[in-house]
Protein backbone atom coordinates (compact mmCIF):
# COMPACT_ATOMS: atom_id res chain seq x y z
CA UNK A 1 0.00 0.00 0.00
CA UNK A 2 1.18 3.42 -0.83
CA UNK A 3 0.75 6.15 1.89
CA UNK A 4 1.70 9.63 2.65
CA UNK A 5 1.63 11.01 6.01
CA UNK A 6 2.16 14.73 5.61
CA UNK A 7 1.01 17.79 3.31
CA UNK A 8 4.23 17.50 1.44
CA UNK A 9 3.29 17.16 -2.91
CA UNK A 10 3.71 13.39 -4.05
CA UNK A 11 4.49 14.80 -7.61
CA UNK A 12 4.34 13.22 -11.22
CA UNK A 13 7.29 11.30 -12.61
CA UNK A 14 7.22 14.83 -15.47
CA UNK A 15 7.98 17.36 -13.56
CA UNK A 16 6.57 21.10 -14.32
CA UNK A 17 8.07 23.34 -15.75
CA UNK A 18 10.66 25.69 -13.72
CA UNK A 19 8.88 28.27 -11.70
CA UNK A 20 9.57 32.19 -13.47
CA UNK A 21 13.03 33.34 -12.54
CA UNK A 22 13.26 35.76 -9.11
CA UNK A 23 13.52 38.73 -10.59
CA UNK A 24 9.88 38.22 -12.99
CA UNK A 25 8.49 35.86 -10.50
CA UNK A 26 5.39 37.65 -9.35
CA UNK A 27 4.70 38.44 -5.42
CA UNK A 28 3.05 35.00 -3.62
CA UNK A 29 1.06 35.96 -0.86
CA UNK A 30 0.49 32.77 1.65
CA UNK A 31 -2.74 32.70 3.89
CA UNK A 32 -4.34 30.00 5.77
CA UNK A 33 -8.20 30.13 5.14
CA UNK A 34 -11.29 28.76 7.85
CA UNK A 35 -9.03 29.55 10.91
CA UNK A 36 -8.57 32.77 12.61
CA UNK A 37 -4.79 30.90 13.22
CA UNK A 38 -2.04 30.94 10.92
CA UNK A 39 -1.43 27.78 12.43
CA UNK A 40 -4.73 26.65 11.63
CA UNK A 41 -7.08 25.80 8.61
CA UNK A 42 -5.62 25.30 4.71
CA UNK A 43 -3.05 27.29 3.46
CA UNK A 44 -3.29 28.89 0.08
CA UNK A 45 -1.25 30.65 -2.14
CA UNK A 46 -2.35 34.17 -3.38
CA UNK A 47 -0.58 35.82 -6.65
CA UNK A 48 -3.14 38.90 -6.77
CA UNK A 49 -1.35 39.72 -10.21
CA UNK A 50 -0.59 37.08 -12.40
CA UNK A 51 -1.02 38.58 -15.73
CA UNK A 52 1.75 37.41 -18.30
CA UNK A 53 2.04 33.90 -16.44
CA UNK A 54 2.28 30.74 -19.06
CA UNK A 55 -0.41 27.89 -17.28
CA UNK A 56 3.14 25.87 -17.04
CA UNK A 57 4.11 29.28 -14.68
CA UNK A 58 1.07 28.68 -12.70
CA UNK A 59 1.66 25.39 -12.29
CA UNK A 60 5.48 25.31 -11.21
CA UNK A 61 4.81 28.45 -8.53
CA UNK A 62 1.76 26.36 -6.98
CA UNK A 63 4.53 23.15 -7.39
CA UNK A 64 7.28 24.69 -5.47
CA UNK A 65 4.44 26.46 -3.08
CA UNK A 66 2.81 23.02 -2.10
CA UNK A 67 -0.12 24.07 -1.16
CA UNK A 68 -3.19 22.32 -2.01
CA UNK A 69 -4.06 24.88 -3.85
CA UNK A 70 -2.45 28.23 -5.24
CA UNK A 71 -5.14 31.01 -7.00
CA UNK A 72 -3.94 33.35 -9.42
CA UNK A 73 -5.64 36.08 -10.27
CA UNK A 74 -6.13 38.42 -13.67
CA UNK A 75 -8.51 40.82 -15.31
CA UNK A 76 -11.88 40.05 -15.76
CA UNK A 77 -13.66 38.62 -18.56
CA UNK A 78 -15.87 41.42 -20.54
CA UNK A 79 -19.05 41.34 -19.17
CA UNK A 80 -18.60 40.40 -15.95
CA UNK A 81 -20.21 42.83 -14.07
CA UNK A 82 -19.35 43.80 -10.24
CA UNK A 83 -17.88 46.78 -8.72
CA UNK A 84 -14.76 48.15 -10.83
CA UNK A 85 -11.44 46.98 -9.34
CA UNK A 86 -13.62 44.38 -7.32
CA UNK A 87 -13.86 41.60 -9.92
CA UNK A 88 -11.50 39.69 -11.35
CA UNK A 89 -10.17 35.98 -13.40
CA UNK A 90 -9.36 33.89 -10.94
CA UNK A 91 -7.84 29.91 -11.72
CA UNK A 92 -6.72 27.74 -9.17
CA UNK A 93 -3.35 25.49 -9.17
CA UNK A 94 -2.61 22.64 -7.08
CA UNK A 95 0.82 21.09 -6.88
CA UNK A 96 -0.46 18.92 -9.91
CA UNK A 97 -2.61 20.33 -12.09
CA UNK A 98 -5.61 22.74 -12.34
CA UNK A 99 -8.92 22.79 -10.82
CA UNK A 100 -11.92 24.46 -11.49
CA UNK A 101 -12.32 25.92 -8.19
CA UNK A 102 -11.09 25.91 -4.87
CA UNK A 103 -12.78 27.03 -1.75
CA UNK A 104 -10.60 27.68 0.30
CA UNK A 105 -8.55 29.39 -2.13
CA UNK A 106 -11.14 31.73 -2.88
CA UNK A 107 -11.74 32.31 1.08
CA UNK A 108 -8.06 33.29 1.22
CA UNK A 109 -8.36 35.27 -1.78
CA UNK A 110 -10.87 37.62 -1.23
CA UNK A 111 -9.52 38.65 2.27
CA UNK A 112 -6.33 39.18 0.45
CA UNK A 113 -7.68 41.53 -1.60
CA UNK A 114 -10.01 43.01 1.28
CA UNK A 115 -6.81 43.47 3.40
CA UNK A 116 -5.96 46.03 0.53
CA UNK A 117 -8.79 47.39 -0.88
CA UNK A 118 -11.19 46.97 2.17
CA UNK A 119 -14.06 44.78 2.73
CA UNK A 120 -16.80 43.93 0.72
CA UNK A 121 -18.69 42.58 -2.49
CA UNK A 122 -16.68 41.24 -4.68
CA UNK A 123 -16.92 38.81 -8.00
CA UNK A 124 -14.83 35.94 -9.45
CA UNK A 125 -14.90 34.39 -12.51
CA UNK A 126 -13.65 31.26 -12.32
CA UNK A 127 -13.69 27.91 -14.45
CA UNK A 128 -16.43 26.75 -12.71
CA UNK A 129 -18.65 29.74 -12.98
CA UNK A 130 -19.27 33.30 -12.09
CA UNK A 131 -18.79 33.20 -7.88
CA UNK A 132 -19.60 36.36 -5.85
CA UNK A 133 -17.64 36.55 -2.61
CA UNK A 134 -18.52 38.83 0.58
CA UNK A 135 -15.76 40.04 2.96
CA UNK A 136 -16.81 41.41 6.36
CA UNK A 137 -15.26 41.72 9.83
CA UNK A 138 -16.14 39.98 13.11
CA UNK A 139 -14.27 41.23 16.34
CA UNK A 140 -11.22 42.27 13.78
CA UNK A 141 -10.80 39.28 11.88
CA UNK A 142 -11.70 38.98 8.32
CA UNK A 143 -14.53 36.65 7.10
CA UNK A 144 -15.29 36.02 3.65
CA UNK A 145 -18.40 34.22 2.43
CA UNK A 146 -18.46 32.30 -0.76
CA UNK A 147 -22.10 31.73 -2.86
CA UNK A 148 -21.11 28.27 -5.24
CA UNK A 149 -22.52 27.69 -8.78
CA UNK A 150 -25.72 26.00 -8.68
CA UNK A 151 -25.17 22.31 -7.64
CA UNK A 152 -25.62 18.82 -8.72
CA UNK A 153 -26.08 15.36 -6.62
CA UNK A 154 -25.73 12.15 -8.21
CA UNK A 155 -25.97 8.41 -7.87
CA UNK A 156 -22.46 6.97 -7.41
CA UNK A 157 -22.57 2.79 -8.82
CA UNK A 158 -22.13 0.19 -6.40
CA UNK A 159 -19.09 -0.79 -8.10
CA UNK A 160 -17.15 2.63 -8.03
CA UNK A 161 -18.30 2.96 -4.81
CA UNK A 162 -16.57 -0.53 -3.41
CA UNK A 163 -13.29 0.81 -5.60
CA UNK A 164 -13.07 3.91 -3.27
CA UNK A 165 -13.40 1.99 0.19
CA UNK A 166 -10.93 -0.60 -1.46
CA UNK A 167 -8.49 2.50 -1.72
CA UNK A 168 -9.57 3.52 1.64
CA UNK A 169 -8.85 0.09 3.46
CA UNK A 170 -12.67 0.47 4.66
CA UNK A 171 -15.49 -1.89 4.62
CA UNK A 172 -19.36 -1.58 4.31
CA UNK A 173 -19.31 -1.74 7.96
CA UNK A 174 -17.39 1.55 8.63
CA UNK A 175 -20.01 3.47 6.60
CA UNK A 176 -23.13 5.30 8.03
CA UNK A 177 -26.25 4.56 6.02
CA UNK A 178 -28.07 8.15 7.31
CA UNK A 179 -25.30 9.45 4.89
CA UNK A 180 -24.97 6.96 1.63
CA UNK A 181 -22.65 7.85 -1.23
CA UNK A 182 -23.55 9.99 -3.22
CA UNK A 183 -20.97 12.47 -6.31
CA UNK A 184 -21.78 15.95 -4.83
CA UNK A 185 -20.91 19.29 -7.05
CA UNK A 186 -20.74 22.97 -6.22
CA UNK A 187 -17.82 23.85 -8.70
CA UNK A 188 -15.93 20.30 -8.39
CA UNK A 189 -16.79 17.25 -8.04
CA UNK A 190 -16.78 15.13 -4.73
CA UNK A 191 -17.41 11.76 -3.30
CA UNK A 192 -19.88 12.38 -0.75
CA UNK A 193 -19.26 9.31 1.67
CA UNK A 194 -20.48 8.81 5.42
CA UNK A 195 -18.75 7.80 7.94
CA UNK A 196 -20.18 5.38 10.93
CA UNK A 197 -17.64 6.63 13.92
CA UNK A 198 -15.48 9.67 14.74
CA UNK A 199 -12.61 6.58 15.10
CA UNK A 200 -13.01 5.61 11.29
CA UNK A 201 -12.49 9.16 10.20
CA UNK A 202 -9.87 9.33 12.44
CA UNK A 203 -7.93 6.62 11.02
CA UNK A 204 -6.96 7.60 7.10
CA UNK A 205 -4.18 5.51 5.98
CA UNK A 206 -5.06 4.89 2.55
CA UNK A 207 -3.29 3.76 -0.90
CA UNK A 208 -2.83 7.17 -2.37
CA UNK A 209 -2.06 5.68 -5.95
CA UNK A 210 -4.67 3.87 -5.92
CA UNK A 211 -7.28 6.10 -5.27
CA UNK A 212 -5.63 8.97 -7.24
CA UNK A 213 -6.41 6.35 -10.25
CA UNK A 214 -9.91 6.08 -9.21
CA UNK A 215 -10.58 9.92 -8.40
CA UNK A 216 -8.85 10.70 -12.29
CA UNK A 217 -11.42 8.24 -13.49
CA UNK A 218 -14.33 9.69 -12.57
CA UNK A 219 -13.50 13.43 -12.63
CA UNK A 220 -13.36 13.32 -8.90
CA UNK A 221 -11.55 16.30 -6.90
CA UNK A 222 -11.92 14.79 -3.35
CA UNK A 223 -13.41 12.20 -1.10
CA UNK A 224 -15.29 14.27 1.67
CA UNK A 225 -15.57 11.90 4.12
CA UNK A 226 -18.28 12.91 6.75
CA UNK A 227 -19.17 12.27 10.42
CA UNK A 228 -22.23 13.05 11.86
CA UNK A 229 -21.48 14.43 15.27
CA UNK A 230 -24.93 13.37 17.69
CA UNK A 231 -27.47 16.04 18.28
CA UNK A 232 -28.02 17.38 15.17
CA UNK A 233 -31.26 18.72 13.56
CA UNK A 234 -32.37 19.14 9.69
CA UNK A 235 -32.16 22.34 10.31
CA UNK A 236 -28.26 22.67 12.14
CA UNK A 237 -25.74 19.96 12.41
CA UNK A 238 -22.56 19.65 12.73
CA UNK A 239 -20.18 17.15 10.82
CA UNK A 240 -16.55 16.16 11.15
CA UNK A 241 -14.79 15.91 7.87
CA UNK A 242 -11.99 15.16 5.98
CA UNK A 243 -10.74 15.02 2.17
CA UNK A 244 -8.48 12.98 0.60
CA UNK A 245 -6.78 14.79 -2.31
CA UNK A 246 -4.04 12.34 -4.32
CA UNK A 247 -5.06 13.75 -7.44
CA UNK A 248 -3.74 17.40 -6.30
CA UNK A 249 -0.76 15.82 -5.34
CA UNK A 250 -1.20 16.59 -1.36
CA UNK A 251 -2.29 13.35 0.58
CA UNK A 252 -5.24 15.40 2.05
CA UNK A 253 -6.56 19.06 1.95
CA UNK A 254 -6.69 20.66 5.85
CA UNK A 255 -9.77 22.44 4.65
CA UNK A 256 -12.15 22.34 1.55
CA UNK A 257 -14.67 24.92 1.28
CA UNK A 258 -15.70 23.65 -2.36
CA UNK A 259 -16.28 20.13 -0.73
CA UNK A 260 -18.34 22.07 2.11
CA UNK A 261 -20.44 23.47 -0.67
CA UNK A 262 -21.04 20.28 -2.24
CA UNK A 263 -21.74 18.60 0.83
CA UNK A 264 -24.30 21.61 1.82
CA UNK A 265 -26.47 20.61 -1.56
CA UNK A 266 -25.76 17.10 -0.80
CA UNK A 267 -27.70 17.27 2.75
CA UNK A 268 -30.20 19.16 0.88
CA UNK A 269 -31.05 16.70 -1.97
CA UNK A 270 -31.23 14.16 0.38
CA UNK A 271 -33.52 15.63 2.94
CA UNK A 272 -30.67 15.56 5.69
CA UNK A 273 -31.68 18.90 6.29
CA UNK A 274 -34.32 21.15 5.86
CA UNK A 275 -33.98 24.95 4.40
CA UNK A 276 -33.08 27.41 5.65
CA UNK A 277 -30.19 25.30 7.41
CA UNK A 278 -26.34 25.81 8.49
CA UNK A 279 -24.00 23.22 8.84
CA UNK A 280 -20.74 23.91 10.77
CA UNK A 281 -17.69 21.58 9.44
CA UNK A 282 -15.11 21.07 11.52
CA UNK A 283 -11.91 19.80 9.26
CA UNK A 284 -8.27 19.64 10.16
CA UNK A 285 -8.06 18.67 13.11
CA UNK A 286 -6.82 15.56 12.69
CA UNK A 287 -3.78 16.92 10.88
CA UNK A 288 -3.10 19.24 13.47
CA UNK A 289 -4.80 22.13 11.73
CA UNK A 290 -8.22 22.59 13.04
CA UNK A 291 -10.56 24.69 10.87
CA UNK A 292 -14.02 25.71 10.75
CA UNK A 293 -16.03 26.10 7.86
CA UNK A 294 -20.19 27.34 8.07
CA UNK A 295 -22.34 25.95 5.79
CA UNK A 296 -25.79 28.04 4.82
CA UNK A 297 -28.52 26.70 2.73
CA UNK A 298 -31.30 28.99 1.91
CA UNK A 299 -34.47 28.75 0.96
CA UNK A 300 -35.47 29.14 -2.60
CA UNK A 301 -31.84 29.61 -3.76
CA UNK A 302 -30.38 26.04 -4.94
CA UNK A 303 -26.43 28.34 -4.44
CA UNK A 304 -24.71 27.31 -1.22
CA UNK A 305 -22.86 29.96 1.20
CA UNK A 306 -19.59 29.23 3.05
CA UNK A 307 -17.72 31.14 4.73
CA UNK A 308 -14.49 31.42 6.78
CA UNK A 309 -11.65 33.04 8.63
CA UNK A 310 -8.32 33.59 6.68
CA UNK A 311 -5.21 35.37 7.86
CA UNK A 312 -2.04 35.76 6.75
CA UNK A 313 0.67 33.73 6.96
CA UNK A 314 3.76 35.26 8.63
Amino acid sequence: MTTRHDLEPHLAETAPAPAPAPADRPEVLRYTAFSRDPQGGNPAGVVLDATGLTDAEQLAIAAELGYSETAFLTAPPPGLGGEPGRAFTVRFFSPLAEVPFCGHATVATAVALADRIGPGDLLFATRAGTVPVAVTERDGVAYATLTSVEPKVSEVAAADLAEALAALGWAAADLDPRLPARIAYAGARHLVIGVATRERLADLDYDFDRLATFMRAHDLTTLQLAWAAPGGTKRSATFHVRDPFPVGGVVEDPATGAAAAAFGAYTRALGITTAPATLTLHQGEDLGRPGLLEVRIAAGDPRIAVTGAATRIP
